[in-house]
């Protein structure tokens, strides 16, 4: 889904007639959507996936933020698109780690490793 994303959605948002701040703001809450799914569907870590949509919904806000700012007519805050582009950037982040935890996850099932055996009073894996 994130390939999807990154290979699909981003060109049809970066050929649509926008400003730099609200194609950035689609981005965000397409990020959003993206993360509230992996939160749905149980997939990747849960307190990273929670981190994760903490950052793309504060990148979010911050964008819509400044439109309403831009829409009163108040040009000079531009800072608001730079921090959330890099609220974008340390989500993302977040978002590959997940990724990378989910398919080393699937490489190591596929393998039969377990990896250690389970504590003591816990029931082993199923």
């Amino acid at each position: 889904m994130l390939a999807a994303l990154g290979l699909l959605v981003v060109p049809i948002i970066r050929e649509l007639p926008l400003g730099q701040s609200t194609r950035t703001g689609l981005l965000a809450w397409l990020l959003v959507g993206l993360a509230m799914y992996w939160l749905y569907a149980g997939m990747g870590y849960r307190p990273l996936l929670l981190l994760q949509l903490i950052l793309f919904s504060s990148a979010a806000a911050l964008l819509s933020a400044k439109l309403i700012v831009v829409a009163v007519d108040i040009e000079g805050l531009t800072i608001l698109r730079y921090l959330a582009r890099g609220l974008i950037l340390v989500g993302a982040a977040c978002a590959f780690a997940n990724l990378a935890a989910m398919l080393i996850m699937l490489w190591r099932r596929s393998r039969g490793d377990r990896g250690a055996a389970p504590a003591p009073g816990r029931p082993p894996y199923p």
